[in-house]
């Protein structure tokens, strides 16, 4: 491993500083579980590793008007809790696939959304709940939505000298709910052929759909918002023709490429099949939930 230094920075107002001096040297750790193996596989290169985990502002969990979860919180205690399981299923699905058990006691959704991976599990749920995220840096503080924050694999929006220190997600409307899903060809392989997430509110009868927001995982650089295909689905009945019209349009959108994991072709199957399949169970949690 290569040598680099480490402070572990008791506040904001530090870390912040330490990424202006360092800049492009500087990373943070949060969880650590991307970080440590690239950084010992020499695929990352650090001068100034930044441990944030002793801030508090990074470490917060809290649900009053909206989530608000900090950019540490592990994957564990946002799959155990109680409201986040009632009203935003799809981070229960997303955070309780993120490797095994002794991941998830470290890993955190901040970390996985900054690590940018295109197959990531967590942006597509974070996309379709609608998630602002928290920036801050020597300018003080700014706001960006979560399907704005990737820019390509392993690249975000923020610059040298900020951190993502929280995830806001506002409340969902009554009678809506959210799914996610992801294809792997086998449990051994830890990674996401395909994700494929959607959020939906229905009607007070559950006849009709009022809005959607799809997003999709591994089908392009980043995770993306299926912004047509969720338009599509505004107004309409929900039924199995108004589902495939949107699984259409996601497909779409979808630029895969051919690797050892799955081809091009495959993949853009795969998103219409797991598409529906979200589409489905959204709404029958809200059916379920009524």
């Amino acid at each position: 491993m290569q040598a680099f230094d480490y402070v572990a920075a008791k506040s904001l107002s530090e870390a912040v500083n330490l990424l202006t001096k360092y800049r492009d040297q500087a990373r943070i750790l949060s969880g650590g579980t991307d970080l440590i193996v690239q950084v010992r596989e020499n695929h990352r290169q650090v001068g100034m590793m930044v441990d944030i985990k002793g801030v508090p502002e990074v470490n917060t969990l809290s649900y009053n008007g909206s989530l608000e979860i900090g950019a540490s919180v592990p994957c564990y205690k946002i799959y155990s809790n109680e409201a986040i399981k009632s009203n935003f299923p799809a981070l229960v699905d997303a955070t309780s696939i993120i490797g095994g058990v002794q991941i998830q006691s470290r890993a955190s959704v901040g970390g996985n959304l900054c690590n940018a991976s295109p197959a990531a599990d967590s942006i597509p749920a974070l996309i379709i709940l609608g998630t602002q995220c928290v920036v801050n840096g020597p300018d003080g503080e700014r706001s960006v939505a979560v399907e704005d924050f990737c820019d390509g694999p392993g690249q975000t929006a923020l610059e040298s000298n900020e951190l993502l220190v929280k995830l806001v997600i506002p409340t969902p409307a009554p009678n809506a709910s959210s799914f996610y899903l992801r294809f792997t060809p086998r449990n051994e392989m830890d990674i996401a052929v395909v994700g494929a997430g959607a959020a939906v509110e229905l009607s007070a009868d559950h006849q009709t759909f009022v809005s959607a927001r799809i997003a999709l995982g591994a089908v392009a650089p980043t995770p993306l918002f299926a912004d047509d295909a969720s338009s599509l689905l505004a107004g309409k009945p929900v039924s199995d023709e108004s589902i495939e019209e949107a699984c259409e349009a996601a497909k779409d959108i979808a630029t895969p490429i051919s690797d050892m994991r799955g081809t091009a072709a495959q993949r853009t199957h795969l998103v219409g099949v797991l598409t529906r399949r979200a589409l489905n169970g959204a709404i029958n949690r809200i059916k379920e939930g009524s």
